[in-house]
C-alpha cells in the first residue's frame, strides 16, 4: 500500500524561519482601508460643491488605493515577512494623513462642542479641561502628562513590533483590530464634528467656559482653526514635542470619542493578551499618563476619555471576533 505523501512547501532563505504561506489576496486590514476609501469617496462625490478641494481628496484616495495594490503585488512577487511588514507599515504611516482629512468631511456639519461642554458642566459642575492643569501646574506633572501624550504612537509601534517578532501567528489579527478601530473612529469623526476644548474655548473665550456659558458656534471652524496653547510647563522638553505635533497637523476635529484613549486601551488589552509582564508594566505608566493628558492639555473633554475607553474595549472584542480566520 503506497504511503500518502505530505504536501511540503519550499522555504527560501529570505523568507525567514517558520515561514508558511499566507493570504494570496488582500489582507483583512487592507480591505478595511479600501472600504474607508469607498465610504469617504462617496461623501466627497455627493458633496463636492461644498468641498474646498474635492479633486485633491479623490486623487489622494486613488493614490492610497494604488499603493495598497502595488504593495500586494510586491508581496506576491517576493513573499516574506519583510514585504508583509511593508504592507502593514505603509497603512500605519498613512494614519497621520487620514487624520486631518476627517476635518474636511465633518466641516460639512454644524459643530457640536456646545453639547459636549454642556454635558461636562452638568456632570461635574465645572470644566475639567480648565481646572486640571490649573490645579496641577508643577513642571514635573506637566512633563509627565506631555510625555504620556506623545507616547501614543510609540505605544502602538511597540505592540505591533512585539507581535511581529514574538507572536507572528497573531500579528495580522492584531494589525486588523488596531486599523479597523482607527478607521471606525475616523468614520465617527467624519460624521460627528467635535473639536475639543483647545479649539472651542479659544472660539468662545475662556471667560465664557469658566462661567459655564457655551454658545453654539455653528460653522465657525470652517474659517477659524486657531487653538489655545497647551497649558503646563512651557520650557519642558515634552511640552515642546506636544506643541510641535499640534503645529504640524492639528485640526479642529476628532475629539469625541478620544481615539488616543481608545486605541491605547486596545494596545493595553493586547499587552495583557500577550501575557508578557515586562511588556505590560512598561506600557502601563504611559497609558495612565496618556489618558489623563488628553484632558490636561485640553485636547479632550473628560466625556471623550470615558467614551474612548468604552469604545476601545468594545472595538477590541468586536474586531477580534470579526477577524476572518483561514
Amino acid at each position: 500500500m503506497a504511503k500518502k505523501q505530505k504536501h511540503q512547501t519550499s522555504t527560501l532563505p529570505w523568507q525567514g524561519k517558520g515561514w508558511r504561506p499566507e493570504y494570496k489576496g488582500l489582507l483583512p486590514f487592507e480591505w478595511v482601508v479600501l472600504a474607508y476609501i469607498l465610504f469617504t469617496s462617496a461623501i466627497v462625490l455627493f458633496t463636492s460643491t461644498k468641498m474646498a478641494n474635492p479633486e485633491a481628496m479623490i486623487w489622494g484616495r486613488i493614490r492610497v488605493g494604488a499603493m495598497t495594490i502595488a504593495l500586494w503585488i510586491v508581496y506576491r512577487m517576493l513573499p516574506c515577512k519583510l514585504t508583509m511588514f511593508m504592507r502593514v507599515a505603509a497603512q500605519m504611516a498613512l494614519l497621520a494623513w487620514w487624520y486631518p482629512d476627517t476635518f474636511e468631511l465633518n466641516r460639512l456639519f454644524p459643530n457640536l462642542d456646545h453639547v459636549l461642554a454642556t454635558w461636562e458642566q452638568q456632570i461635574f459642575g465645572f470644566q475639567p479641561a480648565l481646572i486640571f492643569a490649573r490645579t496641577f501646574s508643577s513642571p514635573i506633572i506637566s512633563e509627565l502628562m506631555d510625555c504620556g501624550y506623545v507616547s501614543y504612537f510609540p505605544m502602538i509601534a511597540t505592540i505591533i513590533l512585539f507581535y511581529f517578532f514574538r507572536r507572528y501567528d497573531e500579528f495580522q489579527r492584531t494589525v486588523f483590530v488596531i486599523l479597523a478601530s482607527f478607521f471606525t473612529y475616523y468614520v465617527i469623526f467624519d460624521l460627528v464634528p467635535v473639536v475639543g476644548p483647545t479649539f472651542y474655548y479659544k472660539a468662545i473665550g475662556l471667560h465664557n467656559a469658566a462661567q459655564g456659558v457655551f454658545p453654539n458656534v455653528h460653522n465657525y471652524f470652517n474659517l477659524h482653526q486657531d487653538c489655545l496653547p497647551s497649558p503646563g510647563y512651557v520650557q519642558g522638553f515634552f511640552y515642546d514635542l506636544v506643541e510641535d505635533a499640534k503645529a504640524a497637523g492639528e485640526r479642529p476635529t476628532a475629539a469625541f470619542p478620544s481615539s488616543h484613549v481608545g486605541v491605547a486601551t486596545i494596545c493595553m488589552l493586547f499587552a495583557c493578551q500577550a501575557k508578557n509582564r515586562t511588556l505590560l508594566l512598561s506600557l502601563l505608566p504611559f497609558y495612565v499618563f496618556l489618558c489623563m493628558a488628553t484632558v490636561y492639555i485640553q485636547a479632550h473633554y473628560a466625556i471623550d476619555v470615558v467614551a474612548g475607553f468604552i469604545t476601545g474595549v468594545a472595538f477590541y472584542f468586536i474586531f477580534k471576533w470579526l477577524y476572518p480566520h483561514r
